[in-house]
């Protein structure tokens, strides 16, 4: 394995880093426009839905099978086979998410009423969150055809990152935060129900993204005319890898959405703190677990259709070194400095000290989380490379019940934080069995070195944590000071414990080079 995956997950990790910074500044924008009340809540539900879709027919199932198999086409040197596969597989998946796209957005009232239950219950009765299914439902007509878009976005991206080129597709996301942040700013202000506006944004978005990668691939030579290929081998190879790999992306969905059911019936606000604290959680987790990610999925393709088994594990234990490197200090400043961070971001407009508080709870029960979140990122690739996607299945279906178990029991004892605090401990138990099944199969056994590496880390982190802490003010000083001064207080803290982790790092005897792919 040579530098080039390091140089690769740089330029991932650099442009994904851009997007997130934007897709910050669109949070703030909004809980500023919305807050966290009925609006906020309503306009989550209906992105939530068609993202839900993205992930389990685009990013999620279709992405891991496609790409080993586009890698192995594209292993075999014949440029116009694996032209044709893209052709086949680009006209198959549009015939199908264009029916699916119809179907939402024609019943976007029964999908409402399926996963905003607790609105429709409501609806019903003429309860109090009976205009929150019909303007959900509105929502959803607008948010719907962003699917369409999306999967496209990610079938390019697929076959861009599949050829080394990881920048554009990792940049791409930077569109949707743009017009959301236009339609914040210039549309939602000049309607009565400004949640109407982000909906076109969201439209818009997916719009602009699948036009902006359109140049890039005529550039590679890989923009064919789509073409139906049901029964093409290829497709049917992609058929086989993606059934059970839907089902296994499904499970980590099934249970945003059945949060989401859940949280329908909880007090007004609860969606809002959840998104609000998931978003935060999402900065690191993007820009580090699904960018590195994103790197090693073909690389691990290359490894296993050379049959490289040393290079294989090599590319494995590197991205288990990145992500605790950059997981373990993300997750112990998001729980410690929780508040601080949703003062400075959101704490403004509609959003109010009270909905700092609220979310700040789920934040730190979701960032307990990160770790296995990223770690989850990295193990996966280690059965999808091999074509092998009915194991992650059998794994994520167990993390689904043990979910499901831990949400009747959380939500009933914590409300909405207990909603969190379950999802964080389902992702523990669905990443402990993707190792152990690595590890029994005799495909990856995490290096000695790697696990000294890491205890390392976790010592430099709680040396972080406990300096931070002593440093932090209290919360009554946060609430005078004004939003620079808040701002600035933040920056110096985030600065001041990442000089205590690397210092700490460097006199346990974490070098650079512990970090180069070997």
């Amino acid at each position: 394995m040579s530098k080039r995956l390091l140089k690769s997950g740089l330029i991932v990790s650099v442009m994904t880093l851009v997007s997130r910074v934007l897709g910050l500044v669109r949070d703030i924008v909004v809980a500023n426009l919305m807050g966290a009340g009925v609006s906020a809540d309503v306009f989550f539900f209906a992105n939530r839905i068609p993202n839900f879709l993205r992930r389990l027919f685009a990013e999620g199932a279709f992405s891991q099978a496609f790409v080993p198999v586009l890698t192995e086409y594209h292993a075999r040197d014949d440029m116009n086979e694996t032209r044709m596969l893209i052709a086949r597989v680009s006209g198959t998946l549009g015939v199908l998410v264009t029916l699916v796209t119809f179907a939402g957005i024609i019943g976007s009232g029964v999908v409402t009423a399926v996963f905003g239950a607790g609105w429709y219950l409501d609806w019903l009765n003429d309860g109090p969150s009976a205009g929150k299914f019909e303007l959900a439902s509105l929502l959803l007509k607008i948010t719907f055809p962003y699917l369409w878009f999306i999967t496209f976005v990610a079938l390019s991206g697929a076959i861009l990152n599949t050829l080394g080129k990881f920048a554009v597709s990792s940049f791409t996301p930077v569109f949707l935060n743009v017009m959301i942040i236009g339609a914040a700013l210039f549309i939602s202000p000049h309607l009565q129900q400004p949640e109407i506006g982000l909906a076109i944004g969201v439209f818009l978005g997916g719009l602009v993204q699948f036009l902006f990668q359109i140049p890039f691939l005529i550039q590679a030579g890989v923009f064919v005319r789509p073409r139906w290929g049901w029964h093409d081998p290829g497709v049917i190879k992609i058929r086989t890898l993606m059934i059970p790999a839907l089902f296994g992306v499904s499970v980590s969905q099934i249970n945003l959405l059945f949060d989401t059911l859940i949280a329908s019936f909880l007090q007004t606000g609860s969606i809002s703190w959840l998104y609000y604290s998931d978003r935060l959680l999402e900065f690191p987790l993007g820009l580090f677990g699904i960018a590195i990610a994103t790197v090693i999925l073909p690389a691990l393709s290359r490894n296993y259709v050379e049959e490289q088994s040393d290079g294989f594990a090599r590319t494995m234990d590197w991205g288990v070194r990145m992500v605790c490197l950059l997981g373990i200090p993300a997750m112990l400043g998001l729980i410690v400095l929780s508040k601080p961070m949703l003062m400075v971001l959101f704490m403004r407009g509609a959003f109010s000290v009270s909905d700092v508080e609220h979310a700040s709870l789920s934040l730190m029960a979701y960032a307990s989380g990160l770790i296995s979140f990223m770690l989850i990122k990295i193990l996966a690739p280690g059965y999808y490379s091999r074509q092998d996607t009915k194991t992650p299945v059998r794994y994520g279906i167990v993390a689904m019940i043990s979910n499901m178990f831990f949400n009747a029991i959380f939500a009933y004892l914590f409300g909405y934080v207990g909603l969190a605090m379950a999802t964080a401990l389902s992702a523990l138990i669905n990443m402990a069995l993707l190792y152990r099944g690595l590890h029994l199969a005799n495909v990856y056994k995490i290096h000695t070195d790697t696990i000294v590496f890491v205890m390392k880390l976790v010592v430099s982190g709680a040396i972080m944590s406990v300096c931070l802490y002593m440093m932090l003010s209290e919360m009554t000083h946060w609430l005078i000071w004004g939003i620079w001064e808040r701002g600035l207080r933040l920056a110096g803290l985030i600065i001041a414990g990442a000089l205590v982790y690397l210092i700490s790092g460097g006199i346990l005897g974490i070098r650079f080079r512990h970090i180069v792919p070997r």
